[in-house]
């Protein structure tokens, strides 16, 4: 009788053992096979989210077969508490193991929609929402909206229903510092109260990824931070003989330069000349610090410059007082900074519009004239075309 219970229990103790092996080699082939995910899909890791939290929600989006396979390949891999929160794209087809290597990974975020806020002069923004397809890797653009217009319903939508969104902040050169602070209190996504208006020409025009929530003070923090380290690092690696005496003088100049010229090539051209007059003792006399002293910075003027407002005595009027203003009149870029601590050896001393986007430089007043005379007869084109 004990030898037939003994056989019996050995026959079971065998038929486990293959069943044990049967099962062991059945969830190897689910955790190496491919999975069933028929295009590339966009799934995000939870701060504080579980193994058994992960497994199941990577279950439900068709993203693996079978969550308790997952949380077993996992634990015997011993890597149940790598997971890092963030957006992550699966490829199509990916394995168990391949989403395991891909969630633990860690390192930079991928999003399905990207906000892309630009600042502008008018003192808010545009957003631009865009979706990315992960299978073909192109972006579309779902919408495009000024928040004084109303937030696009699409961008609604996304918000509303919590979708994760990558945001990034465009900050262009040449905003004066009202205009930065008016552009982040706009934005739906910051948080926080900024009480003063950073001085002028102390932000650092930048593009940079923020995450939504963040607070207002502390990218200006930060970008106060990195105009200093660019202003710094120009100033060790500044021209001899300037007749500037100060960084602050540079940045004065530098917002000066940053006005007048949008085009790349053209900024140690503009640099020289502004240089040349101060060596020269001649008045800077350009537009856009009369525009400051005008409006303040705060906006845009919206029409062209009065006589009388070229002749009115302002701090910033550069046709009336000598050498530079008392403060910048912009937040310039770190290429007019290192124009106007490096420029163009030239002996320009005047220059105006050519038509193109550019400007025409002179360096006696009857080659400037001749340039002016033409940029005159081109508005007079342009406003017969209209």
């Amino acid at each position: 009788m004990w030898k037939h219970i003994a056989a019996n229990g050995m026959s079971f103790l065998i038929v486990a053992l293959i069943a044990a092996a049967a099962a062991l080699g059945w969830g190897q082939r689910q955790w190496n096979a491919e999975g069933p995910l028929e295009t590339a899909a966009f799934f995000e890791v939870e701060q504080g989210d579980t193994l058994a939290r992960v497994s199941e929600r990577l279950e439900e989006a068709g993203v693996i077969q079978s969550a308790a396979v997952f949380r077993v390949g996992t634990r015997t891999a011993d890597r149940a508490g790598d997971l890092r929160f963030g957006n992550y794209e699966i490829p199509a087809g990916a394995s168990m193991e391949q989403v395991l290597d891909i969630v633990t990974a860690g390192g930079p975020s991928s999003f399905r929609y990207r906000a892309t806020y630009v600042l502008r002069n008018s003192g808010t923004g545009e957003l631009r929402l865009a979706e990315r397809n992960p299978t073909s890797g192109e972006v579309e653009e779902l919408a495009r909206f000024a928040y004084e217009d109303g937030v696009a319903p699409e961008y609604a939508a996304l918000v509303e229903s919590g979708a994760p969104m990558q945001y990034r902040l465009v900050i262009p050169e040449g905003l004066t510092s009202w205009q930065v602070v008016q552009g982040l209190l706009a934005a739906d996504f910051l948080e926080g109260e900024v009480p003063d208006i950073p001085p002028e020409g102390t932000l650092a025009p930048a593009t940079i990824e923020v995450a939504r929530g963040e607070d207002r003070l502390e990218l200006l923090a930060e970008m106060s931070a990195a105009q200093e380290r660019i202003l710094a690092e120009a100033w060790d690696n500044r021209a001899a003989d300037l007749p500037i005496s100060t960084p602050e003088e540079a940045l004065i100049l530098a917002s000066i330069i940053e006005k007048e010229t949008s085009v790349p090539e053209e900024r140690g051209r503009v640099a020289s000349v502004f240089t040349n007059r101060l060596n020269q003792g001649m008045r800077l006399q350009t537009d856009p610090t009369v525009i400051y002293g005008v409006t303040n910075g705060r906006g845009i003027l919206g029409r062209g410059l009065r006589r009388s407002e070229l002749r009115e005595e302002t701090p910033w009027n550069t046709y009336v007082i000598d050498g530079l203003p008392p403060t910048p009149i912009a937040n310039p870029g770190q290429a007019a900074i290192e124009a106007a601590l490096n420029p163009d050896s030239t002996d320009f001393i005047f220059f105006v519009a050519d038509g193109t986007g550019g400007h025409a430089f002179a360096v006696t007043l009857e080659e400037h004239n001749r340039n002016v005379a033409r940029w005159r007869e081109i508005e007079a084109e342009r406003a017969n075309s209209e």
